[in-house]
């Protein structure tokens, strides 16, 4: 059976937390499970997690991390702990449920039929047929940072900040989260940087081969997001910085603590 754990980063999310939903979900879906990281809460929001996973253990894990260190340093947390148990794929999912966790078969279903695929990205475009609930200022904005993001890879990509992703638990990927992120607002997008930045300079053109955006059927922008229209300059400002530390010509290849298996490497190359 493919196996499948979602990594849902939490910060203060005690009022928030649909726990119903997740219950609901999980019961329906073997094979799929979820670490729930408590990124240093200051309310009830570890509580709620632990009841959830004394609820059902088989579906539901926690970590916590006792000092807030960002939603970036959660999902990377996360990322390495679930690594360990060796699934067949690894994602992340904002605990606000913006995107519906029933989109999570359809990521599944796409790494299953597609084997070069190595990522999956959510997508976030108003299409016929497509509930996409966004904000004007926030769409517009969206538009405009997707373009620079796109720009700054070199890969045309209609959204790199949906909170929705998937990917193959392979040893690239596991290099590729084995340090911090520098940026806390885009680290998405460094992502993708360290994932071209990884391979040798002739091949790093292939890696719009292994990425997959998966239009959401529904998206809806949950009151209480964090994110304030300031954050997008500073996000044009770590845009530089990805662009100089990972992409500009002659910038050296990501190197990680985790060194990748030679046929890995060969994979890469």
């Amino acid at each position: 059976m493919t196996s499948a754990i979602i990594v849902v980063p939490c910060y203060n999310e005690a009022q928030r937390l649909k726990v119903a939903r997740f219950h609901d979900f999980a019961s329906g879906l073997p094979g799929v499970r979820f670490l729930m990281v408590n990124d240093g809460s200051r309310d009830d929001t570890l509580s709620r997690l632990h009841q959830l996973a004394a609820a059902d253990p088989n579906h539901f894990s926690v970590l916590n991390l006792p000092r807030n260190g960002g939603k970036a340093e959660a999902i990377r947390q996360g990322v390495l702990y679930a690594m360990k148990e060796r699934p067949d794929f690894v994602g992340y999912w904002d605990a606000d449920l913006a995107t519906p966790l029933e989109a999570i078969p359809s990521f599944i279903e796409v790494l299953k039929r597609r084997p070069e695929i190595l990522l999956v990205v959510g997508t976030r475009v108003r299409l016929l047929g497509h509930d996409i609930r966004r904000r004007p200022i926030r769409r517009l904005l969206g538009r405009f940072f997707a373009s620079a993001a796109s720009w700054t890879l070199r890969i045309r990509i209609r959204d790199t900040q949906c909170g929705a992703k998937l990917f193959r638990a392979t040893p690239e990927m596991l290099a590729i989260f084995a340090e911090s992120f520098r940026s806390r607002w885009i680290f998405d997008v460094e992502l993708l940087a360290r994932l071209i930045a990884i391979r040798p300079q002739a091949s790093r053109m292939a890696v719009s081969s292994l990425l997959y955006e998966l239009p959401l059927d529904f998206w809806e922008d949950v009151a209480g997001s964090r994110l304030k229209r300031s954050d997008f300059v500073k996000a044009i400002g770590d845009l530089v910085q990805i662009w100089w530390q990972y992409l500009r010509p002659g910038a050296s290849a990501y190197s990680s603590p985790f060194e990748l298996p030679a046929t890995e490497r060969r994979r890469a190359a």
